[in-house]
């Protein structure tokens, strides 16, 4: 679970584009599909498996000089050389030569990653679009009965670690659906791959020493060391750095097997979360309900304030409850705009955000793990008349806040925490609600 490394996977990869995700140039972690429906199907005839998909051979969309196709097959070519300098850096950490070279013997670079790189649509749904595959009923269903059945692990980690056991199993069930779609790439052949190919090469190369010595200390065995192609692996799906800071060896058997071992995934899995952070006995935060008139300039997660500072302020929790304590900070998160609901995010949110730098989908473990616990749905409805933008109508927001002078940062066509600064600060410059919400009505406020 390396912090700012999760990778959103193919199957069900999912984020935003008005209502945006967490912006940052580490790629999210993967998580898995919706559940399937409570009432199985017939089961059809299974066809044959197919190939694997072979890289497009076209240039990245990102542009980034290491992305262009020329340069993807130079890489390749030069994969064994880029390994082989790479068993000095092994040796440092204690690896064996035998053991280098069992890993990467015959290790041939994965260029179909070089498509997903690219490609990775974190960035292509609306906020909502993606709390509806995440959070579901089926989810909820099949969540509480993994929290029935490993009853006892969670009564030893939860008195241990102090983490709600809910928490746990929210990143469980959005990770990989309780452990059903963890990915099934080789993480020494996908860290290798980018290691050695393409515009990560730096960030990379830790992760592939990393996973070399989780083999070496024989933690997780090669054939269960399977995963994204970004490389997290197990149901929590750790990054092999995460791994490395964060697993524990909780049944006492000698391995860290965060594959296959319940309780030492669920124990891995808290002891990350109560080392970045996490309070015991707190929540993540609360739907909670603006007045009239209010300032969104307040809605910034670096203008903290007390929950009672914020109820002075007249907001009020969704649905008529009351705040149980007064003295959290938090701060105000408006995804959707004055259009949709509110949030007071408090210090546990922020935890969340360091397993995967995405309020999206910090607010789905969130409040998966509410629903896990018997809460219920948002009360407050989401905007969804409102189209996703684009990404290249996202990079020419952004173009064309640099041009008249509001920096949202480098024209990525992700749009995060800076891009909302400057969309509020160029509503605030012409008169509308400066909530931050970069719609297409914007885009086009933005194009005279």
């Amino acid at each position: 679970m390396a912090h700012l490394t999760r990778i959103l996977a193919a199957t069900v990869a999912v984020g935003l584009a008005a209502p945006v995700l967490a912006q940052g140039t580490t790629p999210l972690k993967p998580i898995g599909r919706q559940a399937q429906s409570a009432q199985p199907p017939v089961a059809p005839i299974a066809p044959p498996p197919s190939p694997p998909r072979e890289w497009t051979g076209e240039d990245g969309a990102s542009g980034h000089p290491q992305m262009k196709a020329s340069a993807i097959r130079a890489a390749a070519a030069n994969f064994e050389g880029c390994l082989e300098g790479l068993w000095p850096l092994a040796a440092k950490r204690n690896i064996s030569r035998a053991s280098f070279d069992k890993s990467v013997k015959g290790l041939t670079p994965d260029l179909r990653i070089m498509d997903l790189v690219d490609s990775q649509p974190e960035f292509t749904k609306a906020f909502w679009d993606y709390l509806d595959i995440l959070v579901n009923d089926a989810r909820v269903q099949n969540g509480q009965d993994m929290l029935n059945k490993h009853k006892a692990s969670f009564d030893k980690v939860e008195k241990a670690y102090g983490v709600d056991r809910h928490y746990i199993t929210a990143i469980w069930g959005v990770e990989s659906n309780y452990g059903t779609l963890g990915g099934d790439r080789p993480v020494i052949r996908s860290t290798a791959t980018l290691a050695c190919v393409g515009r990560r090469q730096a960030y990379f190369r830790d992760e592939f020493l990393a996973a070399l010595e989780i083999l070496h200390r024989n933690d997780v065995r090669a054939d269960q060391l399977k995963g994204s192609w970004a490389g997290a692996f197990g149901p929590t799906q750790f990054m092999p750095t995460s791994f490395k800071r964060f697993a524990v060896d909780f049944d006492g058997d000698g391995r860290r097997d965060v594959v296959d071992t319940p309780i030492d995934m669920i124990a891995s899995t808290a002891n990350n979360l109560k080392k970045d952070g996490w309070v015991a006995g707190q929540t993540w935060g609360y739907e909670v309900v603006l007045p009239k008139g209010f300032n969104y300039l307040l809605a910034d997660r670096s203008k903290q304030k007390t929950v009672a500072e914020w109820e002075a302020l007249n907001i009020k929790r969704a649905g008529g409850k009351a705040f149980p304590r007064g003295e959290d900070k938090a701060y105000l998160l408006v995804p959707a705009g004055h259009q949709g609901p509110s949030f007071l995010m408090l210090q546990n949110f922020r935890v969340i955000m360091k397993y995967n730098p995405a309020e999206a989908y910090a607010m789905a473990i969130g409040h998966l793990a509410d629903r896990l616990r018997g809460g219920t749905p948002f009360v407050q409805a989401w905007p969804r008349h409102e189209a996703v933008l684009s990404r290249e109508e996202r990079r020419e927001l952004q173009e064309k806040l640099r041009a008249k002078g509001f920096d949202g940062g480098e024209p990525t066509g992700r749009l995060g925490p800076k891009t909302r600064a400057a969309v509020r600060d160029f509503q605030s410059s012409v008169g509308l609600i400066p909530d931050g919400f970069a719609t297409t009505a914007i885009l086009a406020r933005l194009r005279r």
